[in-house]
C-alpha cells in the first residue's frame, strides 16, 4: 500500500470545510467527498475524488446510499497493523483512509421547524453518516474522526507541528463522535416516540435523553461542587431560551430558583409577582398592575424577600422598576422590560436581567430527579386547578371573597416544598411554612409569619391532615377557611374541628406533594 494520506470529508454543516481542504491539500493529503461536499471544494479549487470513483456505483435512490459500500467502510475500518487485514485489502484494491470528517443531516433543525411533517423528518435521519462516524471511531487507533467543525484549526495545527494526529487525539475525537451519533439517535427516538403512533406509554422500557450543554457554571450549589446546564429540548424551551440582559452569568442555584418562580408566575392570567428563596415562594402577590402585584409580593415578607429571584408574567415597566430597585435582588425575570424600566435597573450592575417569555415554558412531558443509582421520572404536574370539583365539607359555606382566597392560596401551595402550608389574604401571600417534617410545624410557621394578618385570612395545605391540630391552630390565629385535598382517615376529627369554630373547609382531591 502507498503512503498517501487520505481524508474523507462528508459534511451537512458547511463552515470551515473549504479552509480544511485547502490546508489538507497543501499537506498532500487525498481528498475523498460526496456530493454537495465535493462540489463546494471543488468550487473552492480543491482536487476530490468523488466516492462514486472509489466505490465504482454511483449514488442511488435520491442519495440515501452513497457510502455504504465495502470500499469505503473496510477503508475506514481496516486495520493496517494486521497483515490478514492489508492482504484482503490489497486484494480488494481498498486504500486506507486516515482521516473522516462527517457531521450529519440537520434532523433537529427540520423538526424544529413550524409546520416540518413526519416525510421530512425521516428523509433528514442520516444513516451513511453515522455509520462512517462509527467506524472511524471504533478504529481510532488508526483513524481520525471529526464531527465538530470547531476542531478544525486544531486538527490541521497538530498534522503540520507531528505529520499526523496522535493517539491521544484520536482517543479524544472517538469519544467525541460516539456522544454525537448517541445523542442524534436519542433525538430522532425521543421525536418519533413523541408522535400520536407511538403504542409505547410514556415510559417506554429505555428512557434515552438528547441533553445538549448550555453552559458550564462556575460550581454547584456549594463551591466545592462542579456543575453545567443542558438544554433537553430543540429548539431550545424554559430557562434555555432565556436572555440574559444585564448582569454576570447565572449560578446552579439561580437557575434552580428562577425555575421554580417562573413555574408558579406562570400560573397566573393576571398580573402576578413572585419571589422565590431556596426554591420556595416567600412572597406573592398578583394585582390589576405590575406595580401593585410586586408591591404585595414585597409587603408578604420583606425580609426573605432580600437577595431573592423575582418573577414577572407581564413586561416590566417603569412604575415597577422605580419600585424594585430599593431593595437587593438577586435576579429579575420577565417577558421583556420597557426601556425605561431598564434604563432604572441598570443601575444596579450586578443585578440581572433575564428576558423570559411565557411561550417559552418547556413543553417536556416528563419530569427527573437522579437518585442513586438511577433516575425517577414523572409526568409534569400542570394541569390548572379545577375549582368545579372544589367540595364543601363543612356546615359552614366559604364566602365569595373566602373562594377567591382559598383559590389563589391552592395555586401556590402546588409550587412550596412538602410540608407545605401557604396563609393568604386578597392575592397575596402573609406566611408560607415550607419543607417541614410535620404538617403541624409548617402550620406554625406559615402562621407565626402571617402573625396579625392571619386574621380573616385562608389556608391551604398541600396534603391532607392526619390529625385536628392543624385546624385547631389556624382557628386560634383568626383563620377564617380552609382548603386541602382531604382523604386522611380522621378527615372527620378535622371537619368537626372547624365545625366547632365555625371555619368553612374545602376539599380538592388533588394532592400537592413536592420534594
Amino acid at each position: 500500500m502507498t503512503e498517501i494520506n487520505r481524508a474523507l470529508i462528508s459534511v451537512s454543516d458547511k463552515k470551515g470545510v473549504v479552509e480544511l481542504g485547502r490546508e489538507l491539500q497543501r499537506l498532500g493529503w487525498q481528498i475523498i467527498s460526496t456530493g454537495g461536499t465535493a462540489r463546494t471544494l471543488r468550487e473552492a479549487g480543491i482536487t476530490v475524488t468523488a466516492v462514486e470513483e472509489v466505490t465504482g456505483y454511483p449514488e442511488i435512490l435520491d442519495g440515501r446510499v452513497k457510502t455504504l459500500h465495502p470500499r469505503i467502510h473496510g477503508a475506514i475500518l481496516g486495520r493496517t497493523d494486521l497483515e490478514a487485514h492489508r492482504r484482503q485489502m490489497e486484494l480488494q484494491g481498498i486504500m486506507p483512509v486516515d482521516l473522516v470528517v462527517v457531521n450529519l443531516y440537520p434532523f433537529a433543525q427540520t423538526i424544529s421547524r413550524p409546520g416540518a411533517t413526519l416525510e421530512e423528518a425521516i428523509e433528514n435521519i442520516d444513516i451513511g453518516g453515522p455509520a462512517m462516524i462509527r467506524a472511524a471511531a471504533k478504529n481510532h487507533s488508526r483513524v481520525a474522526v471529526v464531527v465538530n467543525p470547531e476542531r478544525y484549526p486544531q486538527l490541521i495545527a497538530e498534522i503540520k507541528a507531528n505529520g499526523g494526529v496522535s493517539a491521544e487525539t484520536r482517543f479524544q475525537l472517538a469519544v467525541e463522535a460516539f456522544a454525537h451519533t448517541a445523542h442524534y439517535d436519542a433525538l430522532i427516538a425521543a421525536y418519533l416516540t413523541g408522535l400520536p403512533g407511538w403504542q409505547g406509554g410514556i415510559f417506554p422500557p429505555t428512557l434515552t435523553l438528547p441533553l445538549t450543554k448550555v453552559q458550564d457554571l462556575r460550581y454547584g450549589e456549594n463551591p466545592q461542587q462542579q456543575a453545567a446546564f443542558y438544554a433537553s429540548t430543540f429548539p431550545r424551551q424554559g430557562l434555555a431560551a432565556a436572555e440574559l440582559l444585564q448582569g454576570k452569568e447565572l449560578s446552579y442555584n439561580n437557575l434552580n430558583d428562577l425555575n421554580a418562580a417562573w413555574e408558579l408566575v406562570s400560573e397566573f392570567s393576571e398580573p402576578a409577582a413572585v419571589a422565590v428563596k431556596h426554591t420556595n415562594p416567600c412572597g406573592v402577590g398578583t394585582a390589576s398592575t405590575l406595580a401593585e402585584a410586586y408591591r404585595l409580593a414585597y409587603d408578604a415578607d420583606p425580609v426573605s424577600i432580600f437577595g431573592g429571584i423575582l418573577a414577572f408574567n407581564r413586561p416590566v415597566d417603569q412604575e415597577t422598576a422605580t419600585e424594585m430597585v430599593k431593595i437587593f435582588l438577586e435576579v429579575v425575570a420577565a417577558p421583556d422590560f420597557t426601556p425605561e424600566a431598564l434604563a432604572i435597573l441598570q443601575r444596579k450592575k450586578d443585578l440581572r436581567l433575564l428576558k423570559l417569555d411565557l411561550l417559552s415554558r418547556t413543553s417536556d412531558p416528563l419530569e427527573l430527579k437522579k437518585v442513586s443509582g438511577g433516575v425517577l421520572v414523572q409526568t409534569v404536574d400542570r394541569e390548572p386547578p379545577d375549582e368545579s370539583r372544589f367540595e364543601v365539607v363543612t356546615k359552614r359555606k366559604p364566602t365569595e371573597q373566602e373562594l377567591s382566597r382559598l383559590a389563589f392560596a391552592w395555586k401556590i401551595v402546588k409550587h412550596v416544598k412538602s410540608n407545605a402550608i401557604v396563609v393568604a389574604g386578597d392575592r397575596q401571600t402573609l406566611g408560607v411554612g415550607a419543607g417541614q417534617m410535620s404538617r403541624i410545624a409548617a402550620a406554625r410557621i406559615a402562621l407565626a409569619q402571617a402573625g396579625e394578618r392571619a386574621r380573616g385570612a385562608v389556608l391551604s395545605s398541600d396534603a391532607f391532615f392526619p390529625f385536628a391540630d392543624t385546624v385547631e391552630e389556624a382557628a386560634a390565629a383568626g383563620i377564617t377557611a380552609i382548603i386541602q385535598p382531604g382523604g386522611s382517615l380522621k378527615d372527620e376529627d378535622s371537619i368537626a374541628a372547624c365545625d366547632r369554630h365555625g371555619l368553612a373547609m374545602v376539599f380538592t382531591g388533588r394532592r400537592y406533594f413536592k420534594h
